[in-house]
């Protein structure tokens, strides 16, 4: 009669951290949201979360379908005289906005990781006031419309390339100019101007954010300060002179990552076993080489990750597995696969990854290529043949052990 097999057990629990998120010159805040969502899994941008001011608010669908967004400048411009058939542009009415990318770094709170935010200005407007008004200016005897075209060519809404117009005109006084390039837009003045005025100014801006699915979860803070004034970011030539000499952008980015692990019903109780089971010990005692167990898990995480092992009792580095009283462990083996959408740190798939012990070697962390919503995974757990001849050496008995594996998104 062969003897009991020996039977290798292992107590598996799961435990999952999910990070969740926790102004002297003129300043704006600009604020922007990722937060994972199951029923959106192929949304892995930031959401602009900042409420529009200005342009933007009167023209909300232009803007919408454009990808733009407006904020009030907060800063007026005033100036004069402006002469007659000015030559040099600088010496008129004209424009010149941040229109090339400009960077930004945002902090974690948390961690102190930095990340990289960009914007760029795509446009400006508001309205102008002339003192006298258009129609002295020119004499009088004309209408505001005739008058305008008189002084500048056209109304003040049409813009001089190399901007353009964007909307609808509301008066002849009142504009939105479309900035492609970083370069001066300009309308000359036919007539003497003896006081020019920006007023109610608003620009319209893209944002540019990185990469939410490789940032940890949290809150993000930065700032850029754009300068105002007579060859600066904000541009409105010499003789007009804005109210302010600068325009500081905070940038506030909140990360809302998700990562949920499932482990099925009974699946926190691992046996490891041979491949072919016990019967061909007991039939023909051909001992087996291997015992292992593959546990399948469910994971959805919008977040990079790591992963170690807490053991209850341990066997050199690794978790250890004893009969009770004993005093001898036998070392468990514990990898990992995951499924496709994440990768380690050099961007390859996961295939039995090996898990580390805590307090051993450092986690390995793991990164989601795009939202994963409960792909599935496996956990394989494995006692070497070394191991597995010597507990069949032994008096046949029951090995336990309690592994604890750490999905972590603090990484």
């Amino acid at each position: 009669m062969k003897g009991t097999p020996t039977i290798a057990s292992c107590v598996l629990s799961a435990a999952c951290f999910a990070c969740l998120p926790p102004v002297d010159a003129a300043t704006l805040d600009i604020t922007a949201q990722f937060r994972a969502d199951s029923s959106k899994p192929q949304l892995n941008t930031f959401v602009n979360t900042t409420p529009n001011a200005g342009y933007c608010v009167q023209f909300a669908a232009l803007c919408q379908s454009a990808g733009i967004f407006s904020l009030s400048l907060r800063t007026g411009a005033s100036g004069g005289p402006i002469q007659a058939n000015h030559e040099d542009a600088r010496q008129g009415a004209m424009l010149k906005v941040p229109a090339n990318w400009r960077r930004a770094d945002v902090i974690h709170s948390g961690t102190g990781h930095t990340e990289a935010v960009e914007v760029r200005v795509v446009g400006i407007g508001g309205a102008i006031g002339l003192t006298p008004n258009a129609t002295e200016i020119v004499g009088g005897g004309v209408g505001e419309e005739t008058a305008y075209n008189m002084i500048f060519g056209s109304s003040w809404w049409h813009a001089p390339g190399p901007c353009t117009s964007l909307g609808s005109s509301i008066s002849h006084a009142w504009f939105f100019w479309r900035a492609s390039v970083e370069d001066v837009c300009a309308k000359p003045s036919r007539y003497l101007i003896s006081q020019f005025k920006y007023q109610d100014l608003s620009f319209a801006y893209e944002l540019r954010t990185p990469n939410p699915l490789k940032m940890a979860g949290g809150q993000y803070r930065g700032s850029l300060t754009l300068g105002i004034g007579p060859g600066r970011d904000f541009d409105f030539g010499d003789v007009v002179v804005p109210d302010d000499s600068a325009l500081t952008l905070n940038f506030t980015l909140d990360v809302e990552h998700v990562l949920k692990v499932e482990i099925p019903p009974g699946g926190n109780r691992v046996e490891l076993e041979p491949r072919e089971g016990w019967q061909a010990w007991l039939n023909n005692g051909s001992k087996p080489t291997v015992l292992s167990r593959d546990q399948s898990f469910h994971i959805s995480t919008s977040s990079p990750f790591s992963m170690k092992l807490q053991c209850r009792y341990m066997a050199g580095t690794e978790c250890g597995m004893t009969v009770p009283g004993s005093g001898i462990y036998y070392p468990v083996d514990v990898y990992v696969t995951l499924p496709d959408g994440l990768t380690n740190t050099s961007g390859q798939p996961v295939s039995r990854r090996h898990l580390p012990v805590s307090g051993f070697a450092n986690p390995v962390q793991f990164l989601p290529v795009r939202y994963i919503d409960r792909k599935p995974g496996t956990l394989h757990f494995q006692i070497r043949s070394s191991s597995v001849a010597a507990m069949l050496d032994r008096e046949p008995g029951a090995y336990f052990g309690s592994v604890t594996v750490i999905w972590d998104s603090e990484v």
